[in-house]
């Protein structure tokens, strides 16, 4: 869950940023406290659907585009994190080996 908090803070700064926002210009406009909106930024704070979406309209961005981004960013991630499977050898391959 922390990981998920991370990446949407990171896409939100990210896009407030792109459109030359500052924390308390979004503040204002979505009616929530810059404190808050900064923890969220900061993956600290876990925000709400509604608060998403007050967000998302203060930056003029699509919800859904938003929680697309933090999907890939969230697929790389475990990308980079997955285990390397161990391959299994068969039978065949054991008794090949041993002679």
């Amino acid at each position: 869950m922390v990981l998920f908090r991370r990446l949407l803070g990171d896409v939100l700064r990210t896009q407030r940023v792109e459109r030359g926002m500052t924390l308390r210009e979004v503040s204002a406009t979505a009616r929530v406290s810059l404190g808050y909106i900064s923890e969220i930024e900061r993956g600290q704070k876990e925000a709400s659907s509604e608060l998403l979406a007050s967000l998302c309209r203060a930056l003029d961005v699509r919800l859904s585009d938003v929680l697309h981004e933090v999907s890939h960013a969230v697929a790389v991630e475990e990308a980079a994190t997955a285990p390397t499977p161990i391959p299994v050898r068969t039978d065949a391959e054991v008794v090949a080996s041993a002679a």
